[in-house]
């Protein structure tokens, strides 16, 4: 809850720091009346806002339903919902407030191209997310953080559209444009490298099977250079595999220990080299 008041307060000192530059006290006026609303639908609407980005909607497939109704009774916590990403690229991510209003997002990629213990090893990473709490700080950092960034872009575009009458305005469009960096600090001081492999360690012993989550992160891995997902970096933390081409901006994001790194703890757990 603490980083999740900080991702909160950080974007509302950041909006009224924007609103002074382009319209003084009345700007700042605005600026917090936005930033109100933003917060407002950031805690409660979060989940809903990165479900939406990614066209995701409701899944209704028994044998995945039975799959994860399994996890969450060993995991003892609710059976979260269940929503497909039309996308060929296999992934998934968690969403929600906690434990009761929890979701769980997979690719249509996920469903055709894994097999279904790596499906379910999967699942039970997501189910990790969810049984440690994760997914609150999470979804508010992606939404907060993608505003900013946002921004940023505006920013970084609008320079390129400067002439000589608006060269006055070229020092506030850098000031804007260092919010790139900016939102990526968010999500780097809100997310821990290490919460990746605790829901590594958390869905295996759920699942039984750490074997079938190393090989579901390395298949999941080698998809993702081949065909990259577009979507917003400030999300790429939500996913259980970074699923963006990496570039300068993409990598400002990175929160994920490497793939190789966590596949070794995991076949470490299962007594294998």
């Amino acid at each position: 809850m603490l980083n999740t008041i900080l991702l909160l307060g950080t974007l509302t000192g950041i909006l009224l720091a924007v609103g002074w530059f382009l319209g003084g006290f009345f700007g700042m006026f605005f600026a917090l009346i936005f930033s109100f609303i933003i917060n407002m639908f950031s805690y409660w609407y979060s989940d809903r806002i990165v479900l939406s980005m990614y066209k995701a909607k409701p899944l209704e497939d028994e044998k995945i339903r039975n799959i994860v109704k399994k996890l969450a009774r060993e995991a003892k916590i609710p059976e979260p919902k269940l929503y497909l990403v039309p996308s060929e690229t296999p992934n998934a991510f968690a969403t929600g407030r906690n434990p009761g209003h929890s979701a769980i997002a997979i690719t249509k990629g996920l469903l055709n191209k894994l097999e279904e213990k790596e499906i379910e090893g999967v699942l039970s990473h997501e189910i990790g997310h969810i049984k440690n709490r994760d997914m609150l700080v999470s979804t508010v950092a992606a939404t907060v953080a993608g505003a900013v960034s946002y921004l940023a872009q505006i920013g970084y575009f609008s320079l390129f559209f400067s002439d000589s009458e608006r060269e006055g305005n070229l020092l506030g469009l850098v000031f804007i444009i260092v919010f790139a960096p900016l939102a990526a600090f968010l999500i780097r001081l809100a997310i821990s490298r290490s919460r990746e492999f605790k829901a590594d360690r958390t869905g295996a012993l759920i699942c039984k099977n750490p074997e079938a989550l190393a090989s579901a992160l390395r298949k999941i891995s080698g998809f993702v250079k081949e065909h990259p997902m577009r979507g917003s970096a400030a999300t790429s933390h939500l996913w259980i595999v970074n699923p963006f081409k990496e570039d300068w901006f993409v990598n400002l994001f990175s929160t994920h220990p490497p793939v190789e790194e966590r596949i070794r703890r995991l076949l470490d757990m299962e007594g294998k080299d």
